[in-house]
């Protein structure tokens, strides 16, 4: 299925990060293993697949409803179909099909929820008064991922790809690689200026042995992984909060609605971000127009 061509077209030409590219690659070898499965294939003909050209939006379209009979939601059906049009459309670039079979297909509606956020204030009341946090290397490692995440609005991943030589306290911004190896200058305030300042000194006292050159490290001094990152930020918001979903990607959009909410501009908040397009950052307008709501409803006297 020429599944390694794509994948170093992604990868080297296009670019995309490491957690994209693992994405697609596993979204088409599910897609593989589908096709490969002659009982699943139902009321399609079961043929054997040995070239793309083969593969028909019947195919595509079974393969959505084996995906809804695992209660895989809408979101992540969408995303693995996103992946088939991706790889069908190089396909096509490069001469191995005539016909992309998802031109044919519809995915699933997917229902917009408003961005989980928690109450900023509650939230900076943590972290001014440090009463939950430690002083010693972890404690004070994971109040800097609070506040990194917080504070500059940057994703899970882009915080653990941050180097110490990303940071610059003088200036006082920190460099992040995005999506698509992207990089973009986000500024950083006075309070995580001196928090970094902080760490980087503890950290360099710890002499670890194995010492990564990424920023948030482990107690052992080796790079930080993601499970380590949720469970601190899952942790520290069990303080503030009782809402079910407590990830890091909260912070996120914790931070973009507070600055919306203080008059930010929107296409400030896209560049901090790091959003490809307006449409992405729009969906924050939607928290702060249900504030407003909250607001007149406690207000207004005929409300």
């Amino acid at each position: 299925m020429q599944v390694d061509r794509f994948i170093r077209y992604i990868k080297f030409e296009k670019r995309y990060s490491k957690h994209t590219v693992l994405a697609y690659e596993s979204d088409l070898y599910q897609f593989i293993e589908f096709l490969n499965n002659p009982e699943k294939q139902v009321p399609v003909p079961a043929i054997t697949i040995s070239h793309p050209s083969q593969v028909n939006h019947f195919h595509i379209r079974n393969w959505m409803v084996n995906l809804m009979d695992q209660n895989i939601i809408p979101r992540s059906i969408n995303r693995k179909i996103a992946t088939l049009r991706k790889y069908f459309k190089f396909l096509v670039q490069e001469g191995e099909i005539t016909i992309n079979p998802t031109a044919k297909i519809n995915t699933p509606k997917i229902p917009k929820n408003l961005p989980v956020i928690v109450e900023d204030t509650r939230l900076t009341q943590m972290l001014d008064e440090n009463e939950v946090f430690g002083n010693d290397f972890s404690g004070v490692r994971d109040k800097l991922i609070i506040e990194m995440l917080f504070g500059t609005g940057m994703r899970l991943s882009e915080l653990l790809g941050v180097k110490e030589t990303d940071i610059n306290i003088y200036e006082g911004t920190v460099k992040v690689l995005g999506k698509r190896n992207k990089e973009r200058i986000i500024p950083i305030n006075n309070e995580l200026k001196l928090l970094l300042s902080e760490f980087l000194e503890l950290k360099k006292n710890q002499q670890f042995y194995n010492n990564s050159l990424t920023l948030i490290v482990t107690n052992k001094g080796t790079e930080a992984y993601p499970k380590l990152i949720y469970n601190t930020v899952h942790r520290y918001l069990s303080y503030i909060s009782t809402q079910d979903k407590k990830s890091p990607h909260v912070l996120r959009h914790t931070f973009a609605t507070s600055l919306l909410n203080n008059g930010a501009d929107l296409n400030a908040i896209k560049e901090l971000l790091g959003h490809a397009n307006l449409s992405a950052t729009q969906i924050y307008t939607h928290n702060s127009v249900e504030r407003l709501k909250s607001i007149y409803k406690q207000a207004h006297p005929k409300a």
